[in-house]
């Protein structure tokens, strides 16, 4: 029996590597291509056409205000599902009811963004040099795009639940090249105008809805003869309480996360603006480079629930964290070290880099915090009790709005980085403590002594030790240089954060048990 279990556990362990594998090529390529096209966008379109992507990502954000836990709710009822916890009739009926929701709130905010579009275009955007018709018809695309692609995510919260990770990440890919690189035969061929890109990203969108649909489609178990689905809404009552939790945390926060980027929009020039979401681009790396780990946390961490199996659920939960340590520490810390080479590598741009640095050091900060903590919101994902993370999340609110608004005052753009690595390291050190008492057997503090604390020690030295070379001796002036040695100490600082975590050292045993154990077993016992 004991063997069986045994058998079972490395199986999900297999199968949980392979779903996180296949998120990260697909968002390291996703990440790669977008950070690789940025400097040719701004070369085609300028800085201040650039602002206007740097706000199409701030309203896709922003646009989760609508959300209200919908999406997640689809991943975890999915999940549910997969693990045996309802019927095939009742798992349909809830789909369905949850189409009807996102077609009328997707529709409601697409009228909402397009109706404000006049305001936004010639009040709220401070241009100089872009008319005033070029902004307006570029948001009215945006508008109707957003809630397009927030559409889908009603779709990709079934494939997800159903741990489709690798289809999805194939089908991502090609997406992102498409829409990143897919329109530079437009801006060579056709023109170099904002309407020609967001009509592009329109285009985009509508495909994107329906082949996610069509396949979530092929996931869904059939109905059998004299069976009906229905259109109503009533199949969502069981899961509201839990809906409405993830609702009003992911509403505020959007707040949060959003209200410095909302403020800053209309308070800075656009060409600023495009400077600002250069910087914010950047240290969302750290937040992709987590987003593989968490998207396969969650639904494997609520099936061994569901399936009432705790003993895996909490080994799944350390090993995660110890990954997202390895991942994570080494971005952040080279990133906050390092953060004018690598705008300068990046962008080719010495203004871009100077000016943006400081608030890619202190959101690379603040995001790194972020997306080692969020393996706490999946603990409370997994057991459908999200209370603890409500509070959290007002607490935040209150605490993170006041800093901002004083912050940006006195300090400007680099303000706004000061606030968010403040409330977050805020919330690491006194909020985890109490998730992990109300959750978990083990202690707090193991967690993190022995799950984070060797990567960020290993790591932290290291950059250290490089940035110290670095300030005695002078800066190479071409980018290909600075790019080698900014890429072989993250290298090297990701090596040895891997190697010095108990997942990095079995992964390492196992690579040499496979490689040299049948050759050491045939030649004889090493005594």
């Amino acid at each position: 029996m004991r063997k069986r279990r045994e058998k079972a556990r490395r199986a999900i362990t297999l199968s949980l590597k392979k779903n996180i594998l296949a998120n990260y090529v697909s968002q390291i390529y996703v990440a790669m291509i977008g950070v690789v096209m940025v400097p040719v966008y701004i070369s085609y379109m300028g800085a201040e056409a650039y602002g206007l992507v740097g706000f199409f990502s701030m309203l896709q954000a922003s646009f989760m205000l609508l959300d209200l836990g919908l999406t997640p709710t689809v991943a975890r009822e999915a999940a549910r599902f997969e693990g045996g916890s309802t019927d095939d009739l009742s798992y349909r009926k809830l789909m369905r009811a949850f189409e009807i929701v996102f077609a009328i709130v997707g529709v409601f905010g697409a009228v909402v963004l397009v109706g404000a579009s006049g305001f936004v275009a010639s009040r709220w955007l401070k241009a100089s040099e872009l008319p005033t018709a070029e902004i307006l018809t570029s948001v009215q695309l945006m508008g109707v795009c957003v809630a397009l692609r927030w559409m889908c995510g009603l779709y990709r919260g079934v494939i997800t639940g159903s741990e489709r990770l690798v289809w999805l990440g194939v089908f991502g890919s090609v997406l992102a090249t498409l829409r990143f690189v897919g329109v530079l035969p437009l801006f060579i061929f056709v023109g170099v105008t904002p309407t020609l890109f967001f009509s592009f990203q329109f285009g985009l969108a509508i495909v994107e809805l329906v082949c996610l649909k069509l396949y979530s489609y092929q996931l869904m178990p059939a109905i059998k003869e004299r069976q009906t689905i229905g259109w109503g809404i009533k199949p969502l009552k069981p899961v509201l309480g839990f809906s409405m939790s993830v609702a009003f945390t992911s509403i505020l926060w959007v707040l949060v996360t959003q209200t410095d980027k909302i403020l800053l929009s209309a308070m800075l020039p656009l060409k600023e603006y495009g400077y600002f979401s250069l910087a914010v681009l950047g240290a969302n790396a750290i937040a992709m480079a987590s987003g593989p780990v968490r998207g396969a946390l969650m639904p494997r961490m609520t099936k061994l629930t569901a399936q009432g199996d705790m003993p895996g659920m909490e080994l799944v939960y350390h090993k995660a964290t110890q990954l997202l340590s390895i991942i994570t520490i080494p971005a952040t810390l080279v990133l906050a070290f390092f953060a004018e080479p690598v705008l300068w590598m990046w962008t080719g741009d010495r203004e871009i880099a100077e000016i943006a640095a400081p608030v890619l050091m202190l959101y690379a900060i603040g995001n790194g915090l972020s997306a080692i903590a969020s393996v706490a919101y999946c603990l409370q994902y997994s057991h459908g009790n999200l209370r603890l993370h409500v509070v959290e999340t007002l607490l935040f609110v209150v605490l993170f709005l006041p800093a901002l608004m004083l912050s940006v005052g006195e300090f400007g753009l680099d303000g706004a980085g000061y606030a968010w690595a403040g409330t977050m390291a805020v919330f690491f050190v006194f909020w985890l403590p109490i998730i992990h008492r109300r959750f978990l057997k083990s202690t707090h503090f193991n967690w993190l002594v022995l799950d984070i604390g060797p990567a960020f020690v290993t790591s932290f030295v290291i950059a250290v030790l490089a940035y110290c070379v670095m300030r005695w001796t002078d800066w190479p002036i071409e980018r290909l240089p600075i790019a080698g040695i900014v890429a072989g100490i993250g290298l090297v600082t990701l090596a040895a954060g891997a190697i010095s975590t108990p997942l990095g050292r079995e992964f390492v045993g196992d690579q040499i048990r496979m490689r040299f154990g049948n050759r050491l077993g045939t030649s004889g016992s090493v005594k």
